[in-house]
């Protein structure tokens, strides 16, 4: 309810005009929601193994793995289509209330308690901050939240020998859902489980055979969940490389800011578990009633994996020895749960008294008045101190009356409202802060809406895959596009974008946002016919996106004559080496087989400083001269230009976006055709200093020399091409010789045959995939076999053996110890 209430407050999707789909929750998340929709559902081109919509043909189970792999996901076949969005809210809000279950259960389970405290600090848990700050638009890290007790659970099993089949399967279940947020959920339970062997005080074998259960229990769930937790390794290993983080710890008054409610950043550790969590764990050092082992057991756990957050190599070791590609402090919610769990031992063995709670208070002043030198408490000042104050009047006023009620229900229902009362507003007022701090910092999208209905309706009307491709257009919505509109297009999103794909899309001039791994659709005649594209959709600039020049109309369709998927190229296109020059224009001609491009000297007006190699410097409205045949179309090359470009002549005017930090480069873009004088000039107008190249910006196509290479490769390609999700099969013209050219990029984990030969490792034309046919062949088959599937599916066998051989011995010892029982006590 709390979660819910922050969005009304904010007045966010569901429950006002704002959207929640800010960053990579709508540029990611959504779409690969909508992608297991249409999967579940019967609707998607491609399986399990591939999506065809997306990267013109991508490896599906290293994303499914990453992203859709809970079985929360799963949740979505029972909306509407176009409510995906709030299919992801709805699953969303169902994840955070049961890791608060799943937190209350853990807390029982370790002490006997009062169950509406477990509830309470189960709440805590649920609506930390790492959940309602990071987790809540990062929805698969919340199977996270939900393992972490789940696993400290198998560990509590592990220590009395209990459910040994149940824990592996928790295992399983975690590292399937999730396995980033699971590796550190294993660590934090890891961690709790060393201390509680610690504090049982067990003689050194038998908590040696602790460790050992516990151990095989992980071993074993890992291992079953090997087959897709080794997919999405293999798949890292050939994606394209991100940015490479580096460490840098925050200030000690901003770590302990974000113990305060609406407080938000998102380069800082959430620690937020709540006013009445946080007095409760200041609380239990001073907590008379609670075992000083236990006091200072959990103390210097919660210290140590505090400082362990602020630490380069422990923050590395926390996330996997892999620096991570945005916020450092993913592992905080492992910090948020002991915190949680230190509070429910102050409250388990009886309330703290006035003095230990008075103690509590001082140091909650000190955090206090150390977080007000924060920025990030100067900055929500007007909201932070009242809530605080409120939450604080709230939390210490319910403990004082429970901890002096004397048997009196009346006082102790007061005191319990005032605990959840404290604890709600504050949550709500901190996940609605969250919420709109999010919407003024990071990019956003506007949910499913008239604009994604006119794009899906525009594709579905020119769709005929796999005879041609039907790219959902250039003004796309989100960057997956594809998985949200239908159609199969170049646009593709993931933390897993193939290295290939990213490389063969950028040396043909496309262009792409977070450093590669976000890639766009390329409006080009030339990669259309290379790709197969014979419908292109083009939209109108999506209103959502201020920044865009607005302009209305309907979802328009062109179409164009194309190759088929599969084509035929000499035996000496083989032997070409697989690399590009710098040119993208000779770059799209070594794919197409056919020069088409005129590459016309240019000149930028006005004193330019700058070289060759690093392009000519544009800081102000200037003009590209240059001279081509009349008739062909000009486009123009400046993947580090950022503003608009217009033929002077007339034509459409074309945005460039591009930055100095080279996160994001500009595609190349058709700006219309040569009139008849030959003269092409071109305006541009700079919304930052940008640079186009020296020498080989803009080219001119021959749209005849095109369509004579087109018919070339129609005439010589398959004759009819079939594809079913991870195989591919073509009938070629008879007598075909030399190579096969599949237009589909050669990601790894390809074989193909021809003539049902053997199946071989497919070569690579140019990013790629392609077959030597021999001497001559009539079809063509190719099958994706995901690396990491064969090693991965032996491991999750040999698991699953191990788990039934060792089942069986128990159960046959179980037997045994009855049947023996049994005759001994008739002997007696």
């Amino acid at each position: 309810m709390a979660f819910c209430a922050a969005d009304v407050i904010a007045r966010s999707y569901p429950f006002g005009p704002r959207t929640r789909s800010v960053n990579d929750l709508g540029n990611q998340y959504v779409p690969f929601h909508a992608h297991l929709w249409d999967l579940l559902h019967g609707r998607a081109d491609g399986g399990l193994l591939v999506n065809w919509q997306s990267g013109y043909g991508s490896s599906f189970l290293p994303d499914l793995g990453t992203y859709v792999s809970s079985p929360f996901a799963l949740l979505v076949a029972l909306f509407p289509r176009d409510e995906i969005d709030l299919a992801v809210y709805a699953i969303t809000v169902l994840k955070t209330a049961t890791a608060g279950a799943a937190m209350a259960w853990l807390l029982l389970s370790l002490r006997r308690g009062r169950w509406w405290a477990a509830g309470i600090l189960g709440a805590s848990y649920a609506l930390c901050g790492w959940s309602i700050a990071l987790a809540s638009y990062n929805p698969m890290w919340l199977d996270g939240l939900i393992a972490l007790p789940l696993l400290c659970l198998v560990g509590e099993w592990a220590m009395a020998g209990r459910r040994p089949l149940a824990g592996v399967l928790i295992v399983a279940l975690a590292w399937t859902a999730n396995f980033y947020t699971a590796y550190m959920a294993t660590l934090g339970a890891a961690l709790v489980l060393l201390l509680r062997l610690v504090l049982a005080e067990l003689p050194w074998r038998r908590a040696l055979a602790v460790v050992g259960r516990a151990a095989l229990t992980v071993a074993l769930g890992v291992g079953l969940a090997a087959p897709l937790v080794i997919v999405v390794y293999s798949g890292t290993k050939h994606a394209y490389p991100g940015r490479e983080g580096h460490f840098a710890p925050v200030g000690t008054e901003d770590l302990l800011a974000r113990l305060l409610p609406t407080t938000y950043s998102y380069s800082s550790p959430a620690l937020y578990v709540g006013i009445t969590a946080l007095v409760l764990a200041l609380a239990l050092p001073f907590h008379r009633k609670v075992p000083v082992r236990v006091r200072a057991g959990w103390t210097v756990l919660v210290l140590a994996v505090a400082l362990s957050l602020q630490w380069a190599p422990t923050s590395l070791a926390w996330h996997a020895f892999a620096a991570p590609n945005g916020s450092s402090y993913r592992q905080a919610f492992v910090l948020c749960a002991l915190l949680v769990v230190a509070a429910w031992h102050a409250v388990a063995d009886g309330l703290p008294d006035l003095r230990a709670l008075g103690a509590a208070a001082v140091l909650l002043v000190l955090i206090a008045a150390a977080a007000s030198r924060s920025t990030l408490t100067q900055q929500h000042s007007h909201h932070t101190w009242p809530v605080v104050l409120l939450a604080v009047a709230g939390a210490l006023g319910g403990l004082a009356l429970l901890s002096v009620r004397s048997g009196r229900p009346l006082l102790a229902g007061l005191a319990v409202a005032l605990l959840i009362g404290a604890q709600f507003g504050e949550a709500a007022a901190t996940s609605a802060v969250a919420t709109r701090t999010r919407l003024g910092q990071m990019d956003d999208y506007a949910p499913w809406g008239d604009r994604q209905q006119q794009e899906a309706d525009a594709v579905a009307s020119a769709e005929d895959w796999p005879a041609y491709r039907t790219e959902p257009g250039r003004d796309q919505t989100v960057a997956n596009d594809p998985m949200m509109v239908g159609g199969q297009g170049s646009q593709y999103y993931s933390s897993l974008t193939a290295d290939v794909l990213s490389r063969t899309l950028t040396a043909l001039g496309d262009g792409w946002t977070s450093r590669g791994r976000s890639l766009q659709s390329l409006d080009n005649p030339v990669t259309d016919a290379v790709f197969a594209v014979g419908a292109r959709v083009h939209n109108p600039p999506d209103p959502h996106q201020q920044w865009l020049p607005q302009g209305g109309g309907p979802s328009t369709v062109t179409r164009e004559d194309v190759p088929p998927l599969v084509t035929v190229r000499p035996t000496a296109a083989h032997s070409t080496p697989a690399a590009f020059g710098p040119s993208p224009y000779r770059n799209q001609e070594l794919l197409l087989g056919a020069r088409v491009y005129t590459l016309p000297r240019t000149t930028l007006s006005g004193a330019n400083k700058g070289d060759a190699a690093r392009g000519l410097l544009v800081d102000g409205a200037q003009t590209i001269t240059a001279r081509c045949r009349p008739g062909s179309s000009v486009f123009l090359w400046a993947p580090h230009y950022s503003g608009t470009a217009q033929l002077a002549s007339g034509g459409e005017q074309k945005l460039y976006r591009s930055d100095a930090e080279n996160t994001k480069i500009a595609a190349m873009q058709p700006l219309g055709t040569v009139r008849a004088a030959g003269q092409v000039r071109i305006d541009l107008k700079p919304n930052r200093l940008g640079r186009v190249p020296a020498q080989g910006a803009v080219g001119c196509l021959d749209t005849a020399r095109l369509r004579t290479a087109v018919q070339h490769l129609k005439a010589t390609g398959a004759t009819e091409v079939t594809v079913s999700d991870g195989t591919l099969h073509a009938r070629l013209p008879a007598g075909s010789t030399g190579t096969a050219v599949v237009a589909a990029p050669r990601i790894a984990g390809w074989r193909c045959s021809a003539d049902g030969g053997d199946e071989v490792a497919a070569s690579e034309f140019h990013g790629l995939i392609a077959v030597p046919l021999g001497a001559s062949a009539t079809s063509l088959t190719c099958t994706f076999h995901p690396p990491g599937l064969r090693l991965g599916t032996a491991v999750g066998g040999a698991s699953l053996l191990a788990l039934i051989l060792i089942g069986t011995v128990s159960a046959v010892r179980r037997r045994t110890a009855v049947r023996s029982g049994e005759r001994t006590t008739t002997a007696h």
